[in-house]
């Protein structure tokens, strides 16, 4: 990766954009094959024709691609699924600063916009507890690529500085106890809304996962 990603790394922003639209690619599961050790995998519907929307889907501190992907896998069928992995135990922002995810990410979204057809109005970063938080904080710094910001019981958000005004979708358990609501959601969405961001925000019974109905209400928002 050159320098000028590096360097736009370090200040939370991605280069990588769609090119003109193309077919699909080959469908199935694979390994990103970016990386020894963690990495991540990307999941091309069966049978879809014309450019697909992309879901990007970060996981919670500690996590995994594989353990991630059931968490959406059946709410978003006709989406291109890109599921990187985090370079230390958790997202580098949390760790301290804006850096190597950032860059790997960026690596990540080059190659699968080189290899298929995205639609550039249906692009989701999205994920759970840290990961949560990581994409609320870079869709906000990088709207001028995703259209859509999907968190499932974030914590916080530490954007960049904002570009663009993407949609965003936010639901957390009243029972969390590994990221109390009071604290997280229920302050979080206000400043959102304050800032001018559209949120469509959901409260579930239940504590710190993802319930079935909260991931299709999510993906729903990319149909289209």
């Amino acid at each position: 990766m050159s320098g000028t990603i590096g360097a736009e790394a370090a200040r939370g922003r991605l280069l990588a954009r769609p090119e003109e639209a193309r077919n699909p690619g080959v469908p199935g599961r694979r390994a990103l094959g970016l990386a020894a050790g963690r990495d991540g995998i990307l999941q091309v519907p069966e049978g879809a024709s014309g450019p697909l929307p992309l879901v990007v889907m970060l996981h919670g501190a500690g996590g995994s691609a594989a353990g991630t992907l059931g968490l959406i896998e059946a709410a978003a069928p006709g989406a291109i699924l890109l599921l990187p992995e985090s370079r230390g135990p958790t997202w580098d922002v949390i760790m301290g600063g804006y850096g190597p995810d950032v860059a790997f990410l960026d690596h990540a979204l080059e190659e699968v916009f080189r290899q298929h057809g995205i639609d550039p109005r249906r692009i989701a970063l999205a994920g759970f507890s840290d990961g949560a938080s990581y994409a609320l904080s870079l869709a906000i710094g990088n709207g001028d690529l995703f259209t859509h910001a999907i968190a499932f019981s974030p914590g916080f958000a530490a954007p960049p500085e904002p570009v663009g005004w993407p949609l965003i979708f936010v639901s957390h358990g009243i029972s969390d106890e590994v990221l109390p609501i009071d604290r997280c959601s229920r302050r979080l969405v206000p400043r959102l809304r304050r800032a001018g961001y559209e949120v469509r925000y959901r409260e579930f019974a239940g504590g710190h996962h993802v319930p079935p109905a909260m991931a299709e209400e999510a993906f729903a928002m990319l149909a289209g």
